[in-house]
């Protein structure tokens, strides 16, 4: 991605509360499901944590320190900003590193959790790499695009064949999981709200002030196209198609 079409999308996501879809009782399910130990601090890396919605939550739901990590500072800059207004800056460190390059030790972390972020590096890559910063039995939570159906039509198959290669199966997800030394402990899908209410709608009302402050240019107007069409798709397939949230701890060897 070019400079100018990353600033342009940093204006576009800064100020909404997600920049993917997700909900606080989903966080809420995924943190029931990893089984964690409440009566111990715990520390967690939040990669690809953008403006920190699920980061404030953790925050606020365990004991713990978090390490928030995002490749742009502007993000992390607003996280900051809100977790102040949450009063649990104190729990939080941010990042601005890429999910590629993290330099953490081995051992690290109790919990990983990655939020929408993790097709960015691609889902085998991710999971495989950060394995070594979690604790024996740490806790992975991530969620992924995971296809709902075997069979899909061939518009929106074309289309995440374009964007997403790894697209797949949970079954197929959960394989690569045990593959690479994890311990399946739960799945679940997100719900439509998590996609319209929680993200699509906000960044739709956001169109409007974003194309002004860009002054309605080409390449504003391009983004918003794309967005467009993007939500569209999903209005139209939204059974084949949605984020898997994905629970597993590190096996002991």
């Amino acid at each position: 991605m070019v400079e100018a079409q990353l600033q342009l999308m940093i204006d576009l996501h800064r100020s909404n509360p997600r920049q993917g879809p997700g909900g606080e009782a989903e966080v809420k399910t995924a943190l029931r499901l990893a089984g964690l130990d409440r009566s111990r601090s715990l520390k967690i890396a939040d990669i690809g944590c953008g403006t920190g919605a699920s980061t404030i939550q953790l925050a606020e739901e365990l004991d713990t320190h978090i390490t928030a990590v995002d490749f742009l500072p502007e993000f992390l800059d607003e996280l900051q900003r809100r977790a102040k207004e949450h009063g649990v800056a104190d729990r939080i460190t941010t990042l601005p590193r890429s999910m590629e390059d993290l330099p953490f030790s081995d051992g690290e972390f109790d919990v990983i959790w990655s939020e929408g972020a993790i097709y960015n590096m691609g889902f085998e890559a991710g999971i495989s790499a950060w394995r070594r910063f979690l604790k024996p039995g740490g806790k992975l939570i991530v969620s992924e695009v995971t296809w709902l159906r075997a069979t899909r039509p061939p518009e929106i198959q074309s289309f995440w064949e374009r964007e997403y290669p790894e697209i797949g199966l949970a079954s197929a997800k959960i394989g690569i999981l045990e593959h690479h030394g994890y311990c399946p402990e739960g799945y679940f899908v997100l719900p439509e709200h998590c996609w319209i209410e929680n993200y699509y709608r906000p960044l739709q009302n956001g169109f409007d002030a974003f194309l002004r402050r860009q002054r309605h240019s080409d390449a504003a107007r391009e983004i918003v196209e794309e967005n467009r069409a993007e939500i569209a798709l999903y209005e139209r397939y939204r059974e084949c198609f949605s984020y898997g949230v994905y629970v597993a701890s590190k096996c002991e060897a």
